[in-house]
C-alpha cells in the first residue's frame, strides 16, 4: 500500500512538473499528463511508478465525471438557443466536415465499424480547453473571428452529448439490431428526461444540495454528480452523459457560480489523474503500427479545419486572416478524444485505438499552437475569391510604409458613429478612432478619455485608423508612425 502511494505521488508530481515546463512554451497541459503516464507506466521500458493502472480506475472515473460535469455547468444553453442561423451553419459545417471525414477515415482503416465511429468522434471534436487557452495566450479575445470560434466549440459541446448518447449503446454489446435500437432509444429518452429536469426541476435540485457552507455544498454536489453518473451507467447510458446533464441542471440554479468555483480545483486534479491513467494503459511498442495512420489523420484534420474556417469566414464576412484563425485555432484535440478512447478500451474494441488516439492527440497538441500562432502565412495564400470579392488582402509589407505590424490587420471598416465608453459615462468626444485588429471604436487623444489609446494599452493591438469623414490615415502605436497606403484589407 505504501509503495503504491509513493509511486502514485511521484507520478503526479512529475506530471505536474512536465506540464509546468510545457506551459512555459505555451503548450497545453493535457498531453504532458498523458506523456508522464506513458513514460512511467508498464508499457514503456525503464522505471515504472504505477504497475497496475486498473488500481486507479475509480479515481480516473471521477476525473471523467467531474470534467463533463464542469462542462455542463459552464454550458451557455441560452446563448446557443439564441445563436443566429449563420453560427449554426458554420458549426454544422465544421462538425460535418471533421466527423464525416473521420468516419470515412475510420472505415478506410478497416479496424471495424464501431471503431470507425470512435475514430470519427476523436478526430472531429475540438478541445474546448485548448482552444480557449490559445485565444487568451495569443491575445485574440477581442478579434472579429473570436465569437465565431467560441460559438463553434460551444455547439460542438452540445454535439458531444448527442454523440455520446448514440455511441454508448453501440459500444454496449447489443446482441441484435432490435436490442441496439432499444438501447439507443433509451439513451435519448434519458437525455430528454434530464433536459426536462434542467428545464423544470432545477430549482428543486438546487434546494436538495444547497448549503451556506462551501464544504457541505461541495460534498453534496459531488455526491449528486457521482450518483447520477452511476445511475446512468447502470441503465446502459454513459456515466459521462449523466455527469454532463446534471451539470446543465445545476447551471440553471442560483448555485451555479458557487458550484463552478468549488468544482474547478476538483476537476483539475481528478482530470489530471484521468489523463495520467490513460497514459499508463498505452504501450509505446504499439506506436510504430499506428504512426502512418496518425500522420494521415493529422494531415486530414488540418485540411478539413482550413476548409471549415473558409466556410465560416465567408458566412461572417471575415478576411483571410480571420478565416485562417478560425480554421487553425480550433485544430487542437484533447480531453474529448481521450474520453472516447477510454470508452472504446472499456468496450474491448481494437487494441490499436488507444495508441492511435493517444499519438494523434500528442501530435496535434504540439502542432496546433504552432500553426495557430503562424496563421498569417496561411492567410497570405488564400485567394480573395474564396471569401468575398470586395476584400483584398495585402500579403507582403511594401516600401510605402515602415510599419512592421501589418499582419495584425483584420478589420478596416466600421459604421460606428459614437464612442461606446463615452456614451456609457456621459462624456463628450472630439473624434473617433477604430482598432484595425478587432474593430473596437474609441475616442481620440484630444478627447477627455482617449479610449483608443487605452484600448491599445489593454490589448496590445497596435494599429488604428481615423473614422472621420475625409480622413484616411492609419497610425501604429508601437512604431509611433503614420502608416501610408497600401494597407491591409481594403475595399476595392
Amino acid at each position: 500500500m505504501h509503495a503504491d502511494l509513493v509511486g502514485f505521488g511521484a507520478l503526479v508530481l512529475i506530471a505536474g512538473l512536465l506540464a509546468r515546463a510545457g506551459r512555459r512554451i505555451n503548450l497545453p497541459t493535457v498531453p504532458f499528463f498523458m506523456l508522464a503516464g506513458i513514460l512511467l507506466g508498464p508499457g514503456t521500458p525503464g522505471p515504472v511508478l504505477v504497475a497496475h493502472p486498473e488500481d486507479l480506475s475509480l479515481l480516473a472515473s471521477l476525473g471523467l465525471i467531474l470534467l463533463l460535469f464542469h462542462l455542463g455547468v459552464e454550458f451557455p444553453v441560452d446563448q446557443v438557443l439564441g445563436s443566429g442561423k449563420r453560427l449554426f451553419v458554420a458549426a454544422g459545417s465544421y462538425i460535418g466536415l471533421n466527423v464525416g471525414a473521420g468516419l470515412l477515415f475510420g472505415f478506410a482503416l478497416g479496424w471495424g465499424g464501431y471503431e470507425a465511429f470512435v475514430i470519427a468522434g476523436a478526430l472531429g471534436i475540438s478541445s474546448s480547453a485548448i482552444v480557449t487557452k490559445l485565444l487568451i495566450e495569443f491575445r485574440r479575445l477581442a478579434n472579429a473571428e473570436t465569437p465565431v470560434i467560441l460559438g463553434i466549440i460551444v455547439i460542438e459541446d452540445l454535439f458531444l452529448a448527442l454523440y455520446l448518447a448514440l455511441l454508448s449503446p453501440l459500444l454496449s454489446g447489443a446482441g441484435s439490431a432490435g436490442e441496439l435500437v432499444l438501447r439507443i432509444g433509451l439513451s435519448f429518452a434519458y437525455l430528454v428526461v434530464l433536459f426536462a429536469v434542467a428545464r423544470f426541476g432545477a430549482r428543486l435540485v438546487g434546494k436538495v444540495i444547497d448549503s451556506n457552507e462551501d464544504e457541505l455544498l461541495a460534498i453534496l454536489m459531488v455526491g449528486l454528480v457521482v450518483l447520477v453518473a452511476g445511475v446512468s451507467a447502470e441503465i446502459g447510458v454513459s456515466d459521462a452523459i449523466g455527469a454532463l446533464m446534471i451539470g446543465l441542471v445545476i447551471a440553471r440554479t442560483p448555485l451555479r457560480e458557487r458550484v463552478e468555483r468549488l468544482v474547478l480545483p476538483l476537476r483539475d486534479v481528478f482530470a489530471a489523474v484521468f489523463f495520467l491513467v490513460f497514459g499508463l494503459t498505452i504501450d509505446v511498442g504499439d506506436f510504430g503500427s499506428v504512426a502512418l495512420p496518425v500522420l494521415l489523420a493529422v494531415l486530414m484534420t488540418v485540411v478539413t479545419n482550413v476548409v471549415a474556417g473558409l466556410i465560416a469566414g465567408r458566412l461572417f464576412g471575415l478576411n483571410q486572416r480571420g478565416a485562417a484563425n478560425v480554421g487553425l485555432t480550433v485544430l487542437g484535440r484533447g480531453e474529448f478524444s481521450l474520453i472516447l478512447a477510454t470508452l472504446a478500451i472499456a468496450a474491448g474494441l481494437d487494441d490499436r485505438l488507444g495508441p492511435f488516439i493517444a499519438l494523434y492527440v500528442l501530435v496535434l497538441a504540439v502542432t496546433s499552437p504552432l500553426l495557430a500562432a503562424n496563421s498569417r502565412y496561411l492567410a497570405r495564400i488564400i485567394p480573395d475569391r474564396l471569401l468575398h470579392a470586395s476584400w483584398r488582402y495585402v500579403r507582403e509589407e511594401t516600401i510605402s510604409t515602415a510599419c512592421t505590424h501589418l499582419d495584425r490587420i483584420n478589420i478596416t471598416e466600421s459604421d460606428a458613429d459614437a464612442c461606446p465608453q463615452c456614451v456609457d459615462s456621459g462624456d463628450d468626444w472630439v473624434q473617433l478612432r477604430m482598432c484595425l485588429t478587432c474593430g473596437a471604436v474609441g475616442c481620440c487623444s484630444d478627447s477627455v478619455n482617449n479610449h483608443a489609446e487605452e484600448h491599445y494599452r489593454q490589448t496590445g493591438h497596435p494599429l488604428i485608423r481615423s473614422l472621420e469623414e475625409g480622413e484616411d490615415w492609419r497610425y501604429c502605436y508601437i512604431d509611433g508612425a503614420l502608416v501610408r497606403e497600401p494597407m491591409g484589407a481594403t475595399r476595392e
